[in-house]
């Protein structure tokens, strides 16, 4: 009988650990032999694994946004194999939820509630490549995200900015962020996406991150590349040091604000996009999630 997905990526890190280089077929369309998987997760379980996963809770706030984080299955689901169109198998959603007048453990009031997972003390790497396969909705001031952020204290040790959406279907942005150009930072960019397609599809969404360069890509494209001497322009590299995968769904905040001016009836956020986390019709959807490093072998130039 032929072996699931999940099994096969499993086998592949259980390989990896006894010092073997062999790859199953089923990954040989995104690996090549100078690479080696070490962490996935395909989100074929019923329930997060927490072995690899920590949720964010309510006391956690940052950037103006309108949500305020739970561990929940209301906001961090997953829907089995076979029932999201378009998914290689079992899929994690992220979804928002209107909850008026939610309080923190700060005082803090917030009308939605959303979920937000980081590998942080469970998994990091440094340099590497990571991807994701993600499809999301077409709705004003949402601010789904897939980034990696460094152990220490922000911006010092570093943030890359893997995709990031704030709710204008056509692109997808990417950001760094350290000492001396972090916040707003000028080591930006978005990538437009070809006409026929957006957001709402799926794409692969890549970091390939080195010592010397760090490249982004959409569905194997090059899309944006930051070289060290560009980084070096406006503060020190701090792109060599471990950094943890977060995936969080934000709703409203200081970007999407800056991109569409809504001030009401939330900061970011219309009320169409409002009544439409209401209605349960915003989420984020990861399909899979994995990271992979080189073998020591030099990789093939781009």
């Amino acid at each position: 009988m032929a072996r699931t997905k999940s099994a096969m990526l499993a086998a592949a890190i259980s390989a990896v650990a006894m010092g073997c280089v062999g790859t199953p077929a089923s990954l040989s369309a995104q690996v090549d032999q100078t690479e080696r998987l070490v962490f996935a997760d395909e989100f074929d379980a019923p329930a997060l694994d927490r072995s690899k996963w920590n949720t964010i809770g309510p006391d956690f706030w940052v950037n103006e946004e309108e949500q305020a984080y739970i561990n929940s299955p209301e906001t961090i689901r997953f829907a089995p194999a076979g029932s999201v169109e378009g998914a290689d198998s079992g899929v994690l959603v992220l979804q928002p939820r209107f909850r008026e007048g939610f309080e923190t453990p700060t005082g803090r009031e917030a009308d939605f509630v959303s979920g937000r997972i980081t590998t942080e003390d469970k998994f990091d790497f440094t340099h590497g490549r990571a991807v994701a396969r993600i499809r999301m909705p077409d709705a004003a001031g949402v601010w789904p995200a897939f980034w990696l952020l460094g152990n220490g204290t922000w911006p010092e040790t570093g943030e890359i900015d893997i995709m990031e959406y704030v709710g204008e279907a056509d692109w997808t942005g990417v950001a760094l962020h350290g000492p001396g150009y972090s916040g707003e930072t000028p080591l930006v960019n978005k990538y437009f996406f070809e006409p026929g397609t957006d957001v709402t599809d799926w794409h692969e969404y890549e970091v390939d991150w080195t010592a010397d360069q760090i490249l982004f890509k959409v569905d194997g494209r090059l899309t944006y590349r930051v070289t060290r001497p560009m980084v070096e322009h406006y503060g020190e590299w701090r792109f060599d040091t471990p950094k943890h995968i977060i995936l969080n769904f934000a709703v409203g905040g200081v970007y999407p604000f800056k991109t569409n001016g809504i001030s009401e009836p939330y900061k970011g956020l219309p009320a169409e996009t409002a009544d439409r986390i209401k209605n349960d019709e915003v989420a984020m959807e990861v399909d899979w999630i994995r990271v992979y490093q080189h073998n020591g072998i030099p990789k093939r130039s781009e």
